[in-house]
């Protein structure tokens, strides 16, 4: 985990633009880089280093004595970097993942080159031979990407909106910052001006398709069919899979586990492998809540289960409460259940960073979009719309989950790994037939349950534990933290405010005082950026008027049986 950034064709002096590139220095607290392209004087690269892989090598821009011409800042860890070496050969100068990147490059151009790494990424390439820029992002946007681009050329790049959003520019207007969008690559004419000329948006990759890397991966061929022990044998060989692959690395590995379904499995699968890779430190697990919380109770159990060494933070409802506002200025959004999930996770991530030494952080991201696992799948249509509501959930990651998980992480300078997200994973539960992936019994996630329920993995009532939001599993039962929040607000947000909400934000208006206490936030530091949030997230089919799982009817008659 990094933060990367980049100017091409600025018009302003670049030791003041260079200013813009300290707002991310978070993501990157062991080393900074500032450095001007070679015949482009108005052309730079940022780069703030969190030392994961290759720690005497590892520094950005990366260049090779085989490819003087090409520049390169990424964000990301390639997981097959070696298997590609060892099967085109390449000959790598550093021992860097993210190399692989210039050797494909040289070799098959962008768009291949993407579609044959498999694993994170955010990145900007610049090729000085040829006069190209190129910027790409990996399938699910698990590192994030923020991209300003002016009508007269000038490109700016950074891996969060608040290292753009101050850039001195040319234009009378302010120009869109936007987020690039997951599973693309973008191509760029380099003018001698160091202005560019945008070329091609490329999509390299579609969430059903198995991945073009898959063929490199040491897991080798699947067994075909759709019959049940194949396909449970299947989630569990590529789960596994996932988690193996994402052990690389040079720092201390931890796991945050709230007790559920997801980050239990993913805690327990990296416990045993650590065991079989015979690591030589134990597995640190992060649990987070209050008194009386659900997911303390549970995560404990999980813990002592598979033997971790485990931490416990607490918090209250005033710490909670005093942390939204550093909260949304981090995430960039005004989301209502992204903020309130976001909480706890900060607060356990700013533990972590100066409590332990654990700096590689695995965690449970994107079960619950893969799997059905949102509570609202109950009252699906038909099984094809739930696997349709699946893919729309995936493709919007980006702006929800998958942000709240990085930001929160990295602005206390902690790597993210999440294996449910993996490529090949994902794109083989997505194929599976529609009536296999829905909720069954009432209960949501059932074939991801049953893959692992002669596994010894998990304790049974952990197995099949009901989902329950992460934002509200960290609360007592009795009063949530969405109850708690609201309490709060009710009293900063007045009814006269709310009657003029859409005079004040008529774009994605705040129908709740909650809405409009984060949203006022978000305007102060973020004015006039709104069009980041597309939608709010929000239950589908049920005509849900919160988005916490504990308003619906479902929930409520699991609890009161």
């Amino acid at each position: 985990m990094c933060g990367i950034w980049a100017l091409f064709g600025s018009d302003e002096c670049l030791s003041v633009q260079c200013l813009s590139a300290m707002k991310i220095a978070h993501r990157g607290p062991d080393a900074f880089r500032f450095e001007n392209v070679n015949g482009f004087t108005n052309c730079c690269f940022g780069f703030h280093r969190l030392a994961i892989v290759d720690q005497l090598y590892g520094m950005q821009p990366l260049r090779v004595k085989k490819f003087p011409y090409l520049w390169l800042c990424y964000n990301g860890e390639i997981y097959n970097y070696k298997q590609l070496q060892k099967h085109f050969d390449f000959e790598y100068q550093t021992m860097v993942d993210g190399e692989v990147i210039l050797h494909l490059f040289d070799k098959y151009g962008i768009e291949k080159t993407c579609s044959l790494l498999d694993g994170v990424f955010a990145f900007i390439l610049l090729d000085t031979a040829n006069r190209k820029v190129y910027i790409g992002r990996d399938s699910y946007g698990v590192r994030p990407l923020f991209k300003l681009l002016t009508d007269d050329g000038f490109l700016a790049v950074c891996s969060e909106a608040k290292g753009l959003i101050n850039v001195k520019h040319s234009m009378t207007t302010c120009p869109k910052v936007d987020p690039f969008p997951p599973g693309h690559c973008e191509v760029f004419n380099l003018k001698p001006t160091g202005k560019v000329v945008p070329v091609e948006l490329i999509k390299f990759h579609t969430f059903r398709e198995e991945p073009n890397h898959a063929e490199y991966d040491s897991l080798g061929k699947l067994q075909s069919g759709f019959d049940h022990e194949t396909v449970k044998r299947n989630i569990c060989l590529l789960f596994e899979n996932a988690v193996r692959k994402r052990l690389m690395a040079h720092r201390r590995i931890g796991c945050l586990l709230s007790g559920g379904l997801d980050s239990s499995l993913v805690a327990a699968t990296l416990r045993k492998l650590m065991k079989e890779n015979t690591l030589c430190y134990p597995l640190q697990t992060f649990a987070i809540g209050m008194d009386d919380s659900p997911d303390l109770l549970a995560a404990r159990k999980v813990a002592s289960h598979i033997g971790s060494e485990h931490h416990e933070v607490m918090f209250d409802a005033e710490e909670g409460i005093q942390a939204v506002d550093e909260v949304i200025f981090t995430l960039e959004t005004y989301d209502i259940t992204t903020v309130r999930a976001s909480v706890g996770m900060y607060l356990v991530s700013k533990y972590i960073r100066k409590k332990t030494d654990s700096v590689v952080i695995f965690s449970g991201e994107g079960s619950d979009e893969l799997t059905q696992g949102y509570i609202y799948f109950h009252k699906a249509p038909s099984p094809e719309e739930a696997a349709e509501d699946s893919e729309r959930l995936l493709r919007e990651l980006y702006l929800f989950d998958v942000l709240r998980a990085d930001r929160t992480t990295a602005a206390h300078g902690l790597e993210l790994r999440v294996p449910f997200l993996d490529h090949r994973f994902t794109a083989y539960y997505l194929s599976l037939p529609p009536e296999l992936r829905t909720p069954k019994n009432g209960i949501e996630k059932s074939l991801l349950r049953e893959a692992f329920e002669d596994s010894n993995l998990l304790p049974k009532e952990i197995l099949w534990r009901p989902k329950e939001a992460f934002s509200d599993g960290l609360t007592s039962v009795k009063k949530s933290w969405f109850t708690i929040l609201q309490e709060h607000i009710e009293q900063q947000v007045d009814d006269i405010m709310m009657e003029k909400a859409s005079e004040k934000f008529p774009f994605n208006t705040p129908k709740t005082k909650e809405g409009y206490f984060y949203r006022q936030m978000f305007e102060k530091y973020y004015p006039g950026r709104a069009g980041w949030l597309t939608h709010y997230w929000m239950p589908r089919w049920i005509n849900a008027t919160d988005p916490s799982a504990r308003t619906l009817k479902h929930y409520k008659s699991d609890t009161t049986a």
